[in-house]
């Protein structure tokens, strides 16, 4: 995250970068020594987007999505994907009210404000396809009938390496829909240290304070969605989403949701330095994380070690950066 030195803490933006510190200070007293993954994971809740947090077990996924929830008094619900998990078990199902004569809708750990899906891709891809729907039109439809799902709504999907046994890789589509993918990644020395000098992870997230409620994170998320981007930013991020189309080394580029996604975050990282207009470090920051994942490398690029990760690399070095591009 860019530095916030010298904001003005009366301005709207100064409160927000006030806000947004004090939220990545709280998920870190539990998520030690990882306080980029931490921001950018608050940059995907303010950014009304879903993350997929990909790496082995035991680095903290479960805890990260936890402690958010613990940190702005959200409902929280966990659901463990398994083989034999059924749609239902996620979305909710209808039952028969002999006392009304009329059947009810009994809604599914997705009815959440944070929903992890732990280990997403150890189930069926037909239970995977379940939140297709929830995760672009927040809702869920049941026997013909929508039912919303709390705002804010995210989903905070883990996912061990796909060569792992028992997995099954997440289809196109359903990456598409995630605004962020990161990795955990093991901590430092001194932060494991700490780890196993202090209280066990579960009783610190028992005792994790709330920093703020739902509605103050719900006029954070529409103050970032106002903010102000020039029309050369708008262009640039079209460049650069566009530049990963008819690539060579892939199969299937960006689509036009990743440039959505890509200044929707540019926004929150913004207002999260105390700024009331994105500027293009911000898109640069952010074009690996939000892009990557939605680029399906062909098999020739992968033996030669290339990944999504590289071309959007490439991408922002061969796009001119704009000059000037605040007002």
């Amino acid at each position: 995250m860019t530095e916030n030195a010298g904001v003005d803490p009366d301005a709207p933006a100064g409160r927000f970068a006030q806000m947004f510190a004090a939220l990545a200070g709280n998920v870190e007293r539990v998520v030690r020594g990882k306080r980029d993954r931490v921001e950018l994971a608050l940059t995907c809740l303010l950014a009304e987007g879903h993350l997929l947090v990909e790496d082995v077990p035991g680095v903290g996924k479960t805890t990260l999505a936890r402690a958010i929830s613990a940190s702005v008094e959200a409902e929280w619900a966990r659901i463990q994907f398994t083989p034999d998990l059924l749609p239902s078990d996620i979305t909710g199902v209808s039952i028969f009210n002999q006392g009304k004569n009329a059947f009810e809708f009994h809604p599914g750990p997705i009815f959440a404000n944070i929903a992890v899906a732990d280990e997403i891709n150890r189930g069926s891809p037909k239970t995977q396809s379940a939140l297709l729907e929830v995760m672009e039109e927040r809702r869920v439809t049941v026997e013909g009938r929508p039912h919303p799902v709390p705002r804010p709504f995210m989903v905070v999907a883990t996912q061990n390496p796909v060569d792992m046994d028992g997995t099954y890789p997440l289809p196109e589509a359903q990456l598409d829909r995630f605004l962020m993918r990161i990795s955990m990644g093991y901590p430092d020395h001194r932060s494991e240290v700490a780890m196993l000098a202090g209280a066990p992870s579960g009783a610190m997230l028992d005792r994790l304070p709330p920093v703020m409620g739902r509605d103050d994170l719900a006029r954070m998320i529409d103050f970032a969605r106002r903010l102000h981007v020039a029309p050369p930013l708008h262009d640039y991020v079209v460049r650069v989403v566009s530049a990963t189309r008819g690539h060579p080394d892939l199969r299937l580029g960006a689509s036009p949701r990743a440039s959505i996604a890509l200044l929707g975050a540019a926004r929150v990282r913004a207002a999260a330095a105390g700024r009331g207009y994105v500027v293009p470090e911000d898109v640069k920051a952010l074009a690996v994380p939000v892009v990557a994942h939605r680029l399906v490398v062909t098999p020739e690029a992968e033996l030669r070690g290339r990944g999504g990760a590289d071309v959007v690399d490439e991408a922002l070095a061969n796009v001119p950066t704009p000059q000037a591009a605040v007002v």
